[in-house]
């Protein structure tokens, strides 16, 4: 018997496979995982002061379709405060 849980462990699991070989996976009105190249930069280790190299790396990354983020944006966001108000 499939469980929810099974389901979403195989999908994740099939999302890593394909990004570790580079592949991206569109899902239409949903989004996209991708795989973006970061180059190498000096970044700065503030608690030592000092200038450390990080090296050229890649990083798994989702991008929200715009269908999904217009209907993420119209939700009415309850128990948070404007800014300004008391």
């Amino acid at each position: 018997m499939l469980t929810s849980r099974s389901i979403i462990e195989s999908f994740f699991e099939v999302v890593k496979d394909a990004l570790t070989e580079g592949e991206p996976i569109y899902i239409r009105t949903f989004g996209s995982f991708i795989v973006k190249q970061r180059a190498s930069k000096v970044a700065r280790n503030i608690s030592q002061n000092t200038a450390v190299r990080v090296a050229a790396h890649v990083i798994p990354s989702f991008k929200a379709s715009r269908a999904f983020a217009n209907q993420v944006r119209a939700q009415e966001v309850t128990g948070e405060k404007k800014k300004g108000e008391n």
